[in-house]
């Protein structure tokens, strides 16, 4: 297996030369063999463990094994211990999900404190088959079936190839020892249910199933990588990337074929899960949106428009003293009194300062307000000028209003008013400029 392992290694995982890699070792054998594998194959590599405190001495005396091999190895080791209950309890998260929240965001620390390049974790080729049979049964796409991927950003999975049989023996042969999770040994997860009852009856009844549903994720996988070849082309014909978000063109879309399966493609990645409801708004009125738990899906005119969802704004005023020459939050601006007009442009606005009564007011634009536009005699509704200008509603609901007592000083980065203008009589100019 050693002699295996190192042609994988040299096949799919050459960047590793001269890597430092931090292996994730719980004490198992999977964690245990990678970690020898690696020792072996002469890699600079440090032990991490995580403590979570869910199975008391047990987690303990898992911690003082991985600390003891890691001695043997003589190799740098790394402990931690959660309170991961609590933790769960505080974000709402199941035990597993708070778990592996903790594990990686220490783990990140660890790569960029003490410089070490990859995290390595013991995922083998009967986890992939187990996360296969998960996905299947949520109704995962096409992406949730090609398994557990072998690199994903700065996490490396290098035993993937191999059955966990083939690491026991490994391990047997070769007099290593290692730790056995009682947990495991449960039926109350998914997966341990699929580990125990499901997957050793399948594999009984049909003769090298492992092999085979690894040739059919590898089949899996070139099709994936056909769709996103097709779907680069997709995107740059029906797609354009904003400052806040993305545009998706109702009609180009429309064009394509398999349309709602285009859909999927573009949008999956952001969250969305509701299908059904997410093709209706190609259809649905002006406003109709669906949301995913990271993001907003916004049917506006001929568009969908995708943008992310923030911490709600401040909705109270924001107070502008006479002496305030300069505010960070929620705009970036200054306020200047100056000799005469410079540039202008849809940052930068000039009024008579003798006109405005301070404190001024900043606030989001509301129903109902009205105001003069530079250069016209008559009001207008902001909500028709906004129509007039084809503002769409994303960009309606981040706009800013300056505000001198009930009446409207400029629309910002949009129109000024023209009852604040500077004119022949004008004596006292205040420059007033937001940054982008």
């Amino acid at each position: 297996m050693l002699q295996k392992f190192k042609e994988h290694l040299g096949t799919h995982f050459s960047f590793l030369k001269e890597k430092k890699i931090l292996i994730a070792c719980s004490g198992g054998v999977d964690s245990v063999v990678l970690s020898f594998l690696l020792k072996k194959s002469g890699f600079n590599i440090g032990l991490a463990h995580c403590n979570f405190s869910l199975r008391g001495k047990e987690s303990d005396g898992d911690e003082t094994f991985v600390i003891d091999w890691a001695d043997k190895l003589s190799i740098p080791i790394f402990t931690e211990t959660f309170d991961t209950k609590e933790f769960a309890k505080d974000h709402k998260f199941s035990t597993q999900m708070a778990a592996r929240e903790l594990r990686y965001h220490w783990f990140n620390e660890i790569l960029k404190d003490f410089k070490y390049d990859y995290v390595a974790t013991g995922h083998h080729a009967d986890d992939d088959l187990e996360t296969f049979f998960i996905n299947l049964s949520r109704g995962s796409g096409l992406q949730g079936l090609t398994g557990i991927p072998d690199i994903n950003e700065t996490v490396i999975r290098p035993l993937l190839p191999f059955s966990r049989p083939e690491i026991v023996a490994f391990a047997e042969e070769n007099t290593l020892k290692w730790r056995e999770d009682s947990s495991n040994t449960s039926t109350d997860y998914l997966r341990n249910k699929l580990r125990h009852d499901v997957i050793p009856e399948y594999k009984n009844a049909v003769e090298g199933v492992l092999q085979n549903i690894q040739k059919t994720q590898k089949y899996l996988k070139d099709s994936q990588d056909l769709i996103e070849d097709y779907m680069a082309l997709v995107y740059n014909l029906a797609v354009t990337e904003n400052f806040d978000g993305y545009t998706l063109h109702i009609e180009k879309l429309q064009e394509l074929p398999h349309t709602e399966a285009v859909l999927y493609q573009l949008l999956h990645p952001f969250g969305f899960t509701d299908w059904p409801v997410v093709s209706e708004l190609l259809k649905a009125q002006s406003g109709k949106q669906v949301f995913s738990s990271t993001h907003r899906l916004l049917k506006d005119r001929n568009v969908l428009l995708l943008t992310k969802i923030t911490s709600k704004e401040r909705k109270q005023e924001i107070l502008i003293k006479k002496s305030t020459k300069k505010i960070e939050s929620p705009l970036q601006m200054e306020l200047n009194p100056i000799d005469k007009i410079g540039y202008i442009d849809n940052s930068v606005i000039y009024v008579d300062e003798d006109k405005l009564q301070y404190p001024l007011k900043l606030r989001k634009w509301r129903k109902g307000d009205i105001f003069q536009p530079f250069g016209m005699k008559g009001k207008k509704k902001l909500s028709k000028f906004f129509k007039d200008e084809k503002l769409s509603l994303v960009a309606k609901e981040k706009l800013w209003v300056l505000c001198s007592d009930s009446e409207i000083i400029w629309i910002i980065g949009h129109r000024a008013d023209e009852r604040f203008k500077v004119t022949s009589k004008t004596t006292d100019i205040l420059k007033i400029t937001v940054k982008n």
